[in-house]
């Protein structure tokens, strides 16, 4: 029986990988490549690759880079950070990349997201998500690294997402990224059982356990940055994957969990 869907996802920052903490104060974790060949060796099931500077930067992505990290890439690769055109998701298609994941465009301009579904496929276009809960506990999208927030009710937004053709959705709780105390279930529960199209969760997963409530709590995959990189509460860096056993899915019915 196949285990539950378990993502490292990739922070591209200006010298290599970093993993960020709330969506700030990134660490160096090391060069893309190697990581990416040390996962091949792990056989994950894919990853997300993500460059936190581009859309920041006002830039396109660097398809030279996302190029020969795809080219190392023995399992699906998605890539998010920067997509501002159709041009830019046919150049990513064309480095080796299977899936794109839209941010900020998809909530300045949603129709966007049905012109990429329409032209690429719904099964090539992912939305990223990012929710940030405010002063008075309202839940909402942001964007540009979580500096922006779009007033965006993120369950809404994730049904409008769906209705305009997006294949699969990269919800993160930017509160809870970096920290590994765990997913925000409530969160993925909402979104999840709002739309009928996959809802991987992001942010916060401090074990194997936390990956398992993601799916109880109606997620379709589980994704990770620190659990897959950081070792010890010293948060060493050592590139590390869950074993199948860890991931059966009979785990995510314990009554523990």
């Amino acid at each position: 029986m196949l285990g539950i869907r378990a993502i490292p996802v990739l922070l591209l920052g200006e010298a290599g990988l970093v993993k960020t903490t709330r969506f700030r104060s990134p660490v160096y974790v090391g060069d893309p490549i190697n990581a990416v060949r040390i996962f091949n060796e792990k056989e994950v099931d894919e990853i997300v690759l993500l460059d936190i500077c581009a859309t920041i930067e006002g830039r396109s992505p660097q398809f030279d880079k996302v190029r020969q990290i795809a080219g190392e890439c023995f399992m699906p690769l998605c890539y998010g950070g920067g997509v501002g055109s159709l041009e830019d998701i046919e150049k990513l298609v064309g480095s080796g990349v299977e899936k794109v994941s839209i941010n900020r465009r998809a909530v300045r301009d949603p129709a966007f997201v049905r012109a990429a579904a329409d032209r690429f496929a719904s099964s090539t276009i992912v939305v990223s998500i990012d929710v940030r809960q405010g002063w008075w506990g309202r839940k909402s999208v942001w964007t540009r690294g979580g500096r922006e927030d779009s007033r965006r009710d993120p369950i809404a937004f994730a049904k409008q997402m769906e209705e305009l053709g997006a294949g699969e959705l990269l919800l993160t709780s930017v509160d809870r990224d970096g920290t590994m105390r765990g997913y925000d279930l409530d969160l993925i529960r909402a979104v999840a059982d709002s739309v009928t199209i996959p809802v991987v969760a992001c942010g916060g997963a401090g074990s194997v356990q936390d990956l398992h409530r993601a799916i109880g709590a109606h997620a379709s995959a589980s994704a990770a940055g620190s659990l897959f990189v950081f070792h010890g509460r010293h948060r060493a860096v050592l590139i590390s994957y869950p074993a199948p056993d860890e991931l059966a899915p009979q785990l995510a019915s314990s009554p523990e969990l």
